[in-house]
């Protein structure tokens, strides 16, 4: 059966693991985690990634993330890529490192973001790796210890998280914990690394019973979440990726080379000039961005109209995306134009 596509969107919530290959160890030792963590630090850092929650196991890793802009998928093969590759260098190895493709579950919002940090934050103490909730308090390798301040992690959302249980700082990390302790006597939390309404309702025999009522439940294993959830994600997932393909039968290169040239009001010709004009370069961060980032489209097909080098055109792409909005709204606005 073919893999179905992954689903993401801007914001949108995700329950992310990773696993070693033939369960090769993903962290032998704390200059592979300090690595780890390092490269998560810099995509926070360029706002690819929102972690909310985390935890490094021997061999896998969990993530709680919010989507931004950046496709899920993209930050996560820079991630992995990267670490793999520093992996098998430190460790003298070859060959692939992972086992496949990370796994990835988009999550309903409520009621799951404070299970699922929960549960992530539980994984060393449910494997033996500290022996109880004080030793996790302060354990390094999870997001625990940051929620509780007992280690900086400035890359870390750490206010999303703490401002629902109260808005006085030691009041919310003190409610917190306790939610963390009583998480110990869920004796099904294996339920969180799956979607689908049978993880997330309790069971096949739950969601049969849904099902023989009047109502049609949707399911899909990509998404922890009602219902009502799973179908309005999908059709707009639908939706979205109908909009993307038309755009693409619209827009070639050229074309939207040109209508953003003559929204910014230069030429064309400009473009392959090298100059640093501030409309000019305006117009190039436009023109990646949307080809890059809106249409997730290849960036060597922009380097004849813009005369720009590959590597400078994903960084025009990436300087674009403060100003999408402006962006998607002169090409949903050009397009509406022309129909």
């Amino acid at each position: 059966m073919p893999r179905q596509a992954r689903l993401d969107m801007p914001g949108a919530l995700h329950h992310v693991m990773g696993r070693g290959i033939a369960r090769t160890n993903l962290f032998v030792d704390d200059l592979d985690r300090t690595d780890f963590l390092d490269r998560l630090d810099v995509l926070c850092g360029k706002k690819h990634l929102i972690v909310m929650a985390w935890a490094l196991m021997p061999n896998h890793f969990h993530l709680l993330v919010r989507s931004t802009q950046i496709p899920l998928s993209r930050s996560m093969r820079s991630l992995m890529t990267g670490y793999a590759g520093n992996f098998n260098r430190r460790h003298a190895r070859v060959g692939h490192l992972f086992q496949n493709r990370f796994k990835s579950v988009l999550c309903e919002e409520e009621p799951y973001l404070l299970e699922l940090v929960r549960y992530i934050h539980l994984n060393p103490l449910r494997a033996g790796l500290v022996g109880s909730v004080e030793e996790l308090d302060r354990y390094p390798w999870t997001g625990h210890s940051v929620l509780m301040g007992n280690l900086a992690r400035p890359w870390q959302e750490v206010g999303d998280v703490l401002s629902r249980f109260s808005k006085m700082g030691a009041k919310a990390k003190g409610a917190y914990r306790l939610f963390v302790v009583e998480g110990l006597k869920d004796k099904n939390a294996h339920r969180y690394e799956g979607g689908g309404l049978r993880r997330s309702y309790g069971g096949w025999e739950a969601v049969l019973k849904m099902k023989r009522g009047r109502e049609n439940y949707l399911g899909d294993e990509r998404i922890l979440g009602g219902s009502d959830f799973v179908g309005d994600l999908v059709q707009d997932v639908a939706r979205r990726e109908e909009k993307k393909t038309h755009l693409l039968k619209q827009w070639k290169v050229g074309e939207l080379s040109e209508g953003v040239c003559r929204h910014i009001h230069v030429s064309l010709e400009s473009l392959a000039g090298g100059g640093r004009n501030r409309e000019v370069v305006r117009a190039r961060e436009g023109i990646c961005y949307l080809w890059i980032k809106h249409l997730n489209q290849n960036g060597r097909d922009l380097c004849r109209d813009t005369g720009m080098k590959p590597t400078l055109v994903y960084q025009a792409a990436r300087r674009g995306v403060p100003h999408a909005k402006e962006w998607e709204d002169f090409l949903n606005k050009t397009l509406n134009n022309t129909k």
